[in-house]
């Protein structure tokens, strides 16, 4: 189960170091469900490959179910092949925050008339996830901005808009 909140930010959050740094590229094979393709390589880390299905949220757009595997290289070529669509570019930026969370910061599509950055916090349980709130972590200007579960605030969205379905 993936439970977690997202808010649209601008740029990296201020006088933080990141714990991790990601390069993505992913693109989809459907959005409703979600079947998505993933390479991703943490800094100074190997490539892995994932296939992830993501099933529909629940009302408040908290929580869904998602499954992710480990895919080979060739199973990402030919899946990528079969999209036939280029791949959204993505680097994240993952920050440490109080209670075990992480803040996951991605620049989405750099250099692309679509480009923009969004944050999201995993969470636990939904009552977690409810009750967390950013000025706890210094961060309630940087997440101004929430949309979880507001309509056009997906990748999957993002990808149907500047790819095409």
């Amino acid at each position: 189960m993936e439970i977690e909140r997202k808010w649209m930010v601008t740029g990296w959050p201020a006088g933080r170091e990141p714990s991790e740094v990601y390069r993505m590229d992913q693109g989809y094979v459907c959005v409703r469900p979600t079947v998505r393709i993933r390479r991703e390589a943490m800094s100074g880390g190997d490539t892995v490959y994932i296939l992830c299905f993501k099933g529909a949220p629940d009302a408040a757009g908290l929580a869904r179910e998602e499954i992710e595997t480990e895919i080979s290289p060739d199973l990402f070529a030919r899946l990528e092949h079969l999209i036939g669509k280029p791949l959204i570019a993505k680097e994240r930026r993952s920050y440490p925050l109080h209670n075990g969370l992480v803040l996951e910061v991605n620049d989405v599509d750099p250099g692309q008339p679509g480009h923009f950055c969004y944050a999201e916090v995993e969470f636990p349980s939904v009552e977690a996830a409810r009750a967390w709130d950013p000025a706890g972590d210094g961060l309630a200007e940087y997440l101004a901005d929430e949309c979880t579960g507001k309509p056009g605030a997906s990748m999957g969205e993002y990808w149907q808009t500047t790819r095409g379905c």
